[in-house]
């Protein structure tokens, strides 16, 4: 069998020393072009396979990553993603990788500007980075690239950054296709609701930013008349600010009979919607987070879109583990499935498909 080849087995067949295949096969310098030549025409005779698991366990070394991301609440999508790093650190123990989760807060520059500082200082192997804003995550992932320290984006693509993977939806295709599913039971609408969240005229990712482009241009190419309104529950405030906003509109928009939002947070419209007995009005939003699933149940919310926050987690940790432990190849772009769940599927979605 392939994994039983010796090394002394190849050297004999290349002609070279047990020394020079070593080098070669952990792509040590001081080899000459022409002993190199020998030994990877031997080894693919032999079609040699390394155990590359064993490889990485005989270094015996440790390794740190590090995840940068958004301080969150419990049962949000945030805490999805850090069940799959638990899960993702779980499968590497014997491998000696430690990851170490760091926090910052939307909107905050400072908190994100203090956790990379911090991650930096601290010399990591691998990063997993939730970016903020292109400009301010600019900074330290140039600092990143002058360290030679591999990091993996998670959630919001920005190729600029030169990433070694990404994890997430292609976020313009996923707004597309909620428009398309919305409008099967919207399509005599005359107006449709955009919720936001923002803060100093931003929403938190640019995730958001381009699912909302892809639902637009939808609607324009196949809606043109529907009027699109939208509201804004500005962030950081409480429930009864909600009301207010929501019940002033819908006051004021009686045509409205479904709205959408592009964060996890449709369970704060389906929720009034229930406690206001608005029947007639729905909203579709994202992430399978437990209120979202108990709206849907409930039937304020019409559909969620689901995009394995849990897997997203694990297999970026994954990702860091292949490329600097194991040393191979990974994948550089990497866009979840965009899953459709209504009430007849939800209790069947998977949380764990790992």
């Amino acid at each position: 069998m392939a994994d039983k080849i010796r090394i002394k087995d190849i050297a004999a067949r290349a002609g070279v020393s047990v020394g020079t295949v070593d080098r070669v096969l952990h792509e040590r310098p001081n080899v000459s072009p022409s002993a190199r030549e020998k030994v990877e025409k031997a080894l693919e005779e032999m079609n040699y396979q390394p155990n590359i698991y064993a490889s990485a366990l005989a270094y015996n070394r440790s390794y740190t990553f590090f995840v940068i991301m958004p301080k969150h609440a419990s049962e949000a999508y945030w805490e999805e993603i850090e069940v799959g790093v638990e899960k993702a650190c779980e499968s590497m123990r014997d491998f000696n990788v430690e990851v170490k989760l760091i926090y910052y807060q939307r909107f905050h520059d400072d908190t994100f500007i203090n956790a990379c500082n911090s991650c930096l200082e601290q010399n990591p192997d691998g990063v997993v980075i939730v970016p903020a804003y292109l400009e301010l995550t600019k900074q330290f992932t140039d600092k990143f690239h002058e360290k030679g320290i591999p990091f993996v984006m998670l959630d919001s693509y920005m190729p600029d950054l030169r990433p070694l993977s990404f994890y997430g939806q292609d976020s313009f295709s996923s707004g597309y296709f909620a428009a398309k599913m919305l409008m099967l039971i919207a399509s005599g609408s005359k107006e449709i609701m955009i919720m936001k969240q923002m803060k100093d005229g931003r929403v938190s990712s640019k995730q958001q930013e381009n699912r909302e482009v892809g639902f637009r241009h939808y609607m324009h190419d196949h809606y043109p008349n529907v009027a699109i309104q939208v509201v804004n529950l500005p962030l950081e405030e409480d429930k009864s600010t909600y009301d207010e906003i929501l019940e002033e509109y819908f006051h004021t928009h009686p045509k409205t009979s479904h709205c959408i939002t592009f964060c996890s947070k449709a369970h704060i419209v389906g929720e009034f919607l229930l406690r206001t007995n608005r029947r007639n009005v729905q909203i579709m939003g994202y992430d399978m987070v437990q209120k979202n699933a108990n709206c849907l149940r409930e039937g304020s919310i019409s559909f969620l879109i689901a995009q394995h926050a849990l897997m997203q987690g694990y297999y970026c940790v994954d990702t860091l583990f292949r490329a600097i432990v194991l040393k191979t190849k990974v994948k550089p772009v990497n866009y979840m499935p965009i899953e459709i769940l209504s009430i007849e599927n939800v209790d069947f979605y998977q949380r764990t498909m790992i």
